[in-house]
């Protein structure tokens, strides 16, 4: 019975890793805090893996080869009079304004010790931990009990050298001599709970989904406002003045979030299916 249990649960998994996050399902139901068995460390190490192949996507395959045809990118790309989409950073930014919309209680934001934004200037013990990540670059798990959130930092480095021309030549930049992959900042994810149950974990990837697909719709929304648009559909910048629609963009982003992402959650049934057959087999001696 175990076992058959697994296998369902794992095929239930396998099919929303494929459809669940592309249909904007309504937040699940939440569950008891006794189902909480999975640390926030790993649900953060998920979500980032999630974060980073998607800001790849957008900063290679849409500014990257955007900008080769003609595509613009600033970061006053909201204003009325300006036919621009987000920068990478504010592609995260738009991502995060949408989780904060989001019954979940995921919040993520990019900060740095010298940001372009003071807003996003790390103090206190985040400094004290983003210290520690830029000389290690490796993520930072910790509480901070004054908001009373976890936190995880992942290292946001200068990869490429738009980046960093973009950062050393801002006029409030307070850094002017950033060098390829140096940690400009930290991915920054909050949450309230130390751990989560496999659904929660689920729900918080929809979420993080669901920011993406809000992201890009936003930049969808502003470029059919351009006098001469690019051509929206199939085609990709790299074949010319195109966009991908906000559905050919989710499908590439389901591609190359799955190969981490299911076999994680795969990880994590097999480790619950094993839990509760022990604590079952605990109950009984």
């Amino acid at each position: 019975m175990a076992n058959k249990s697994f296998w369902i649960t794992l095929v239930s998994l396998a099919c929303l890793g494929i459809y669940l996050f592309v249909t904007a399902p309504p937040p699940l139901e939440k569950k008891k805090t006794e189902s909480a068995n999975i640390p926030v460390e790993e649900m953060f190490a998920v979500l980032e893996a999630e974060n980073d192949a998607v800001r790849a996507m957008w900063t290679k395959e849409i500014v990257g080869e955007g900008k080769k045809v003609g595509l613009k990118f600033d970061e006053h790309w909201r204003d009325p009079d300006m036919e621009a989409g987000p920068l990478p950073a504010l592609f995260l930014r738009e991502t995060g304004k949408s989780l904060e919309k989001n019954p979940v209680r995921l919040s993520l934001f990019l900060g740095s010790d010298y940001p372009i934004n003071s807003a996003n200037r790390f103090e206190g013990l985040q400094l004290e931990k983003f210290q520690i990540l830029r000389q290690t670059q490796q993520p930072q798990f910790f509480y901070m009990p004054d908001i009373q959130m976890h936190i995880g930092m992942f290292s946001d480095l200068a990869v490429s050298e738009a980046c960093i021309e973009c950062h050393n030549k801002h006029e409030q930049t307070p850094k002017k001599d950033w060098r390829l992959n140096d940690v400009m900042g930290a991915t920054t994810w909050l949450y309230p709970a130390a751990a989560v149950s496999l659904e929660e974990l689920v729900e918080n990837i929809t979420a993080l989904h669901l920011g993406f697909q809000d992201a890009y719709g936003a930049y969808i929304k502003k470029v059919e406002t351009f006098v001469n648009p690019p051509v929206i559909g199939d085609h990709w910048p790299r074949e010319g003045n195109f966009l991908p629609s906000l559905e050919v963009f989710m499908q590439e982003m389901l591609k190359r979030t799955a190969h981490h992402t299911l076999p994680a959650l795969s990880a994590l049934v097999s480790k619950k299916q094993i839990d509760t057959v022990e604590a079952s087999h605990a109950a009984t001696r």
